[in-house]
């Protein structure tokens, strides 16, 4: 048996983050709640123990906490943001709330040497993410990195324990990947058992698990994009067909050619395609329906409605739903292992979903960021073209219509995006980018043109670079790129006479503006 490394879940937006770049240096690595450590035995199939970050403060009473005493921990054990003052406050150090938190991008100073920052500039930026600080050492500890306000940053005892007061797992800490590489194999030491093609076998593990039955109905939600195209061609490689229904959706939030483009891309797979046409349906209840949370929840429970009255027309009594989700979908819904991460939005499949469903749920992918899909769906040897497409929100064009939603303002908005991705296309910009979209705002404005004096909408262009959704920048194209962008969509749409421009990275925002 191979012996993982232990990641314990706080509730962090990051957790997952930990474990992916675990996998991309070649180790394997499992997450589990806090709840998980009863007693030290629970440690012995583990190289390695390491602390997330979390919502709470240490200094809550409700905060979370193991049952295990950390001093008689002898694994090597690594500390991140709320785990650094998890370890710093049971060990007798003391965290105190200051008035000048941290948060984003930050410089850092490390110590002469220290393992732990081997090969790592001296000042490099880090990114943080809290409000409580470190004021007093535990016994036997020692500063090994500052940041320039002079807060405490990293700390170790020089035996078994290192703890982080930022988030190396994060893009944004520049050295972050060399940091764990050097906690892992040069203070750890230890050797490489993952690559990519585990990421095939756990998916055929997860099936194997989660399904009884040897040839089960199941119905695969085909979005149009890249997570559930890829996931109906590992179902078609893992399970037997015969009784796996392929299911796409047109629900009238969806781009411009998406569904031509689906029938086409599933024709080349050689895996039959149900269309079901439902746009009257989910246009007509979304109507004045300006909630996003409420228009998330109710384009979940349509699909489900789609779903049950195409399982009640195969006359099939057991069946489960094969959904692309995302563990970015989840973390932003609900805690991944129940427990204290905050919601951010509900995703249409997951927090969007109603309780009083009549299939069970499969979803292979949830523990899995967008890049590592790309790299399974590469593996499966799928169109590198069709893999490398920007990512496409469940509600499509539902979340990005703000306020109300008519099909004359969904119209106005597909042809925005039309112009928007094929200007980038043309002008070899697409693949600059992680995701690129338009959003149609609610707001009207005064303009001239042709002398004559408009009222129109204003939309909103979005372009932004991540690896898996988690964090991301803003794609700085030039201010003559947009102009012309921006020209070619007054010209061609008469409903819209402003176009701007969103420069905001994640987090403090999201990708998505609902």
């Amino acid at each position: 048996m191979i012996k993982s490394i232990l990641i314990i879940d706080f509730g962090s937006q990051y957790t997952h983050l930990i474990g992916r770049k675990i996998r991309e240096l070649g180790l394997f690595c499992e997450i589990k709640p806090s709840k998980y450590l009863d007693s030290l035995s629970d440690l012995d199939n583990h190289q390695a123990l390491i602390l997330s970050g979390g919502p709470d403060s240490v200094l809550s009473k409700k905060s979370p906490s193991l049952k295990v005493d950390i001093s008689q921990i002898t694994l090597p054990i690594l500390g991140i943001c709320y785990g650094f003052q998890y370890i710093a406050h049971k060990l007798g150090g003391k965290i105190v709330k200051k008035d000048n938190r941290e948060y984003g991008n930050t410089t850092i100073e490390t110590s002469a040497f220290n393992i732990l920052f081997n090969k790592t500039p001296r000042s490099q930026t880090v990114w943080m993410s809290h409000g409580d600080s470190l004021n007093k050492l535990p016994k036997n500890f020692k500063i090994i990195a500052k940041t320039k306000n002079n807060i405490i940053a990293a700390i170790t005892n020089n035996k078994n324990i290192y703890a982080l007061q930022f988030h190396p797992e994060v893009t944004h800490s520049e050295n972050g990947k060399n940091i764990l590489s050097n906690f892992l194999f040069k203070f750890c030491k230890l050797k490489k058992n993952w690559t990519d093609t585990n990421l095939n076998n756990n998916v055929k593990k997860y099936l194997d698990f989660s399904i009884e039955e040897k040839n089960p109905n199941i119905i695969c939600a085909v979005s149009g994009g890249v997570d559930s195209t890829v996931l109906a061609f590992a179902l078609s490689k893992h399970l037997n067909t015969k009784n796996i229904h392929f299911v796409f959706v047109n629900n009238g939030l969806l781009r411009k050619y998406d569904e031509a483009n689906i029938q086409k891309i599933f024709k080349s797979l050689k895996l039959k395609l149900k269309v079901i046409d439902a746009q009257n349906i989910f246009v007509k209840k979304l109507k004045n329906i300006k909630d996003p949370e409420k228009k998330r929840k109710i384009i979940g429970s349509l699909f489900i409605d789609v779903f049950n009255n195409y399982l009640k027309s195969l006359k099939k009594k057991s069946f489960y739903l094969a959904q692309g989700t995302l563990y970015t979908d989840i973390i932003e819904s609900t805690s991944y292992h129940g427990g204290k991460s905050a919601t951010i939005k509900s995703h249409h499949n997951v927090g969007g979903l109603p309780k009083d469903i009549n299939f069970k749920i499969i979803e292979p992918f949830k523990e899995l960021f967008k890049d590592e899909v790309r790299k399974l769906g590469l593996y499966f040897k799928l169109n590198k073209d069709f893999i490398s497409r920007h990512p496409f929100p469940g509600p499509g064009l539902g979340i990005r219509c703000i306020g109300n939603i008519t099909k004359e303002r969904l119209e106005t908005l597909r042809e925005i995006d039309e112009i928007f991705i094929k200007y980038l296309r043309a002008h070899n910009l697409y693949d600059l980018s992680w995701q690129a979209f338009a959003v149609l705002l609610p707001v009207r404005s005064v303009g001239v043109m042709g002398d004559a004096r408009t009222y129109e909408e204003t939309c909103v262009l979005r372009c932004i670079n991540s690896i898996d959704g988690m964090t991301a920048n803003v794609t700085n194209f030039p201010i003559e790129t947009l102009s012309e962008v921006a020209t070619l969509i007054i010209n061609k749409v008469p409903k819209v006479n402003k176009v701007l421009y969103d420069v905001t990275s994640k987090p403090p925002s999201t990708i998505e503006w609902e």
